[in-house]
């Protein structure tokens, strides 16, 4: 699978931009604010059916305009497809495949699949486990839509469940029997995330570790560990356990969406004992087994794209990445930098091919490498 063409209109700093894509690596580089980021972000709509770095779609709307669309031509089992999303103030947003609307959202997830490395990975480890457990759920979700219908069945019970606490409390009454109607949705779909999750977790696991050795080259070992409360307790035993609790907090204390990874090394937690060059790799790794469990589940290689990593990486580590993301195994990468001389530099000495564009202020243009 890859990005041929990418369209944008009034999308965050961009009014009009058109980029063909024909290599398997590009590289933006430009100074910071210059746009690049933005780029990175429009490509990951075309997946996720959203961004990454705000929460509401109409911030993305250029400054003075009401709407914004991008659109995406991509090669796929060798055929093409066309990909658009539009956002306007105060209309439903509008995305289609094909010419076709999506009846929901949802149904898209999956189909052009991504992987996003960026500075705001640094959340899932400073972070509580909200950041970690979105993170693994987003995953799983591009290469399970069993997985993703149950995860929004599970949060929309919690959510009338949570609603029903703070009625009771207001109310100084409770109904159980609508309690119970509810804690049965939860046991039943919250089942059925846990043993996909510890499943997943077997699965990743050694992908994760055969990335960060290659990265650090095996000078040491980091750990990995999904943690849930359902390992002591059934879902139903739990609700049913906690129900006082429940009552007083006026929310639901026990459940899968309590779950947490645990990020470490052999002699202690990551966020108390890991440098940053540590952290970044750790992340970098974790995205890498993303790349490999979608290629093993999908069939294909998602695109990847790399927004300014090479801060906190040392040189070494950062030619082992670029060895990495542009070797025969792996997709079309994305790959932005702040310091053209080091990325330039870098595809020189270790022969890497690709197209380099240069970002300024809301225009791009090809450069040579």
């Amino acid at each position: 699978m890859r990005l041929n063409r990418l369209q944008l209109s009034n999308f965050k700093n961009y009014e009009e931009l058109e980029l063909k894509f024909p290599s398997q690596i590009n590289f933006l580089l430009g100074l910071n604010g210059s746009g690049k980021t933005n780029l990175l972000e429009a490509i990951y709509y075309l997946s996720a059916t959203k961004g990454f770095s705000v929460s509401s779609d109409t911030q993305n709307i250029k400054h003075g305009k009401d709407f914004f669309f991008i659109k995406g031509e991509f090669e796929k089992d060798n055929k093409t497809h066309d990909v658009f999303c539009q956002v306007q103030a105060g209309r439903k947003k509008v995305f289609r495949e094909d010419s076709r609307d999506y009846e929901k959202l949802s149904d898209h997830i999956g189909r052009y699949p991504v992987v996003l490395i960026s500075p705001l990975d640094v959340d899932l480890v400073k972070e509580s486990s909200d950041a970690r457990r979105k993170f693994f759920d987003q995953m799983i979700a591009q290469v399970d839509p069993v997985y993703l219908e149950a995860l929004m069945e599970y949060y929309h019970a919690l959510k009338q469940r949570n609603a029903l606490l703070k009625m009771f409390v207001e109310q100084n009454k409770v109904d159980y029997q609508m309690i119970d109607l509810y804690d049965q949705q939860l046991s039943r779909t919250g089942k059925v995330l846990y043993e996909k999750r510890s499943a997943f977790a077997a699965e990743f696991l050694p992908l994760f570790n055969k990335a960060y050795s290659l990265l650090v080259d095996e000078q040491e070992e980091a750990t990995l560990t999904y943690s849930s409360s359902l390992e002591q307790n059934t879902m139903e035993e739990g609700l049913k356990h906690n129900l006082k609790k429940d009552l007083v907090l006026q929310r639901t204390t026990f459940g899968i969406h309590r779950d947490d990874y645990v990020f470490g090394f052999a002699h202690g937690e990551l966020k108390r004992l890991g440098s940053q060059g540590q952290q970044k790799s750790f992340l970098v790794a974790v995205k890498l087994a993303q790349v490999e469990v979608i290629k093993a589940h999908l069939g294909f290689s998602p695109m990847l794209l790399l927004d300014d990593i090479f801060d906190k990486l040392d040189d070494t580590r950062i030619a082992r990445l670029l060895r990495v993301v542009s070797g025969k195994d792996y997709g079309q990468s994305f790959i932005t930098d702040a310091g053209p001389e080091r990325t330039l530099a870098m595809m020189k000495e270790l022969k890497i091919p690709g197209d380099v564009y240069e970002v300024d202020g809301g225009r791009v243009k090809p450069a040579k490498a």
